[in-house]
């Protein structure tokens, strides 16, 4: 593998720098060292997240890359997170770690040693390329983009043996041991180890463990996640006491976002996934995230927003709120039986249960309303059945995902540890059933075409059933007209 040098990112706007202004940037920097104590929150866990991943693959390489810094425009990237997997195994969770690469090299009988490849802090030396990196280099230079730690600082913020980044190249080349990466994360080290070639099966077995062996949390990382959700819940009041002025303003659903995302930046990482402000028929569009309509104070907002904390946990979170203040007739009756569906998934959550269970739960009770208010024009039972599903032309997507540093979690988990899978105490998952009943759909009355309706809920399961980490935020119709009065007044 061949690391790219230390270019210097400069555009052609920027002055030539010359000799004696290289040599005087060289000269007389006071020492800056990170706190002795500094540590990474949870790298108490990973000595035990790395065993585990070891069991799974002994006598292999693993490597396992934060991802690249990807161009949004010209010489400006979009921020940086790293890789869910390379942050669950390290800890680090920062913009500094872009190109990073952790390696679990084999280390016989003992499983693996963990090995963090990284940038380190530039050099303050001047007069080269590399020395001069810290003041002329857009794109990682501590002058334009911050700090990083040295090899010996990030070695002790995580416990992890330490080797600089270009030496990566030195360790993938000649002889090789039995490889597996996490392809596709970082297109360099793919094209070091000859990814995806021949290895795709191999590297989708480790890309498949590193999602199952999150599925359950521990308790610092539910503490994390009930973070999230607690600042989430923060950011949803934000909102609801912001609808004054974003009801005035011509692009309301805007104004929303920036509200919520202003509080998602305040106190965590910023948010999960982009924020859904979406406004009466707007809501009947499953991921809207233009965002760029007015508020209809006689319509309804669905907003669905979670707060990412800096160690990137993720919380999801979905309201339906009447603009108004209050529900009309039409959305109450709508909003109940999505409600009602929501409750009967929650109550199939308990250890030993199927994953699918709560949503199966949640679509009879969908179904058997559309069938009571005559949209659905065949019994319900008939609907629900695997090769019928015509309810479905009104509730399109699943109820519920997992829930951890991805707002998706685990998503390349098998499909029989995961979506045929078991519930264990530990997971964490979202139950949020929907109705998204179409504003030119000629198969329902008038008064309800444009209606789109979602609750959704965080939950943690417990030995006896689930846990409702969002019960902070009112569930029932007259809870939250109440709710929202209060926050308004």
């Amino acid at each position: 593998m061949t690391t790219p040098q230390t270019g210097l990112h400069t555009g052609s706007h920027d002055l030539p720098v010359s000799p004696a202004l290289d040599a005087f940037m060289a000269t007389r920097w006071a020492p800056t060292p990170l706190p002795a104590d500094r540590r990474a929150p949870g790298h108490n866990r990973l000595p035990g997240r790395h065993a585990r991943l070891s069991a799974a693959f002994p006598g292999e390489r693993l490597v396992v890359p934060a991802g690249r810094l990807k161009v949004r425009c010209n010489d400006l990237d979009h921020r940086f997170r790293p890789h869910s997997a390379y942050a669950w195994l390290t800890c680090l969770t920062g913009e500094d770690q872009a190109d990073h690469v952790l390696v679990l090299e084999p280390a016989g009988p003992a499983g693996h040693e963990p090995v963090l490849y990284l940038r380190p802090r530039s050099p303050r030396s001047g007069g080269h390329a590399a020395g001069s990196e810290f003041y002329r280099d857009r794109r990682y230079g501590e002058f334009w983009v911050g700090r990083r730690p040295d090899l010996a600082e990030a070695a002790a913020l995580t416990g992890l043996r330490t080797e600089h980044l270009d030496d990566l190249g030195k360790l993938l080349t000649g002889p090789q041991p039995p490889t597996r990466v996490l392809a596709g994360t970082d297109p360099l080290v793919d094209e070091a180890t000859g990814r995806p070639g021949p290895h795709a099966r191999a590297d989708g077995e480790l890309a498949a463990v590193l999602s199952e062996l999150r599925l359950v949390k521990d308790t610092w990382e539910v503490d994390q996640l009930q973070l999230a959700v607690d600042h989430t819940v923060t950011g949803f009041q934000d909102v609801v006491r912001a609808l004054p002025t974003a009801l005035h303003h011509p692009r309301g659903e805007r104004w929303i976002e920036g509200v919520f995302d202003l509080r998602a930046r305040a106190e965590g990482n910023g948010t999960s996934y982009t924020t859904i402000a979406a406004s009466g028929a707007h809501a009947c569009v499953l991921h809207w995230i233009r965002n760029d309509g007015a508020l209809d104070p006689d319509s309804l907002l669905l907003l669905d927003a979670g707060v990412e904390t800096d160690t990137l946990y993720a919380a999801d979170i979905t309201r339906t709120l009447p603009l108004s203040g209050t529900f009309n007739p039409v959305q109450r009756q709508a909003y109940d039986l999505v409600l009602a569906a929501q409750s009967a998934g929650i109550a199939a959550l308990r250890p030993g249960a199927r994953f699918r269970d709560f949503h199966r739960a949640a679509m009879r009770v969908i179904a058997e309303g559309l069938a009571d208010w005559g949209v659905l024009r065949i019994p319900a039972e008939q609907a629900l059945e695997d090769d019928n599903g015509l309810h479905r032309r009104y509730t399109l997507c699943g109820s519920g995902h997992m829930l951890g540093l991805d707002y998706h979690d685990c998503a390349r988990a098998r499909a029989d540890r995961y979506l045929d899978g078991v519930l264990e105490p530990g997971m964490v998952l979202t139950v949020e059933p929907g109705l998204y009943l179409q504003p030119d759909d000629e198969t329902l009355p008038v008064e309800l075409r444009g209606l789109g309706i979602r609750i959704e809920d965080d939950l943690v399961i417990t030995p006896d059933g689930a846990r409702l980490m969002s019960h902070a935020l009112p569930r029932t119709a007259p809870a939250i007209e109440s709710w929202m009065s209060d926050l308004l007044r």
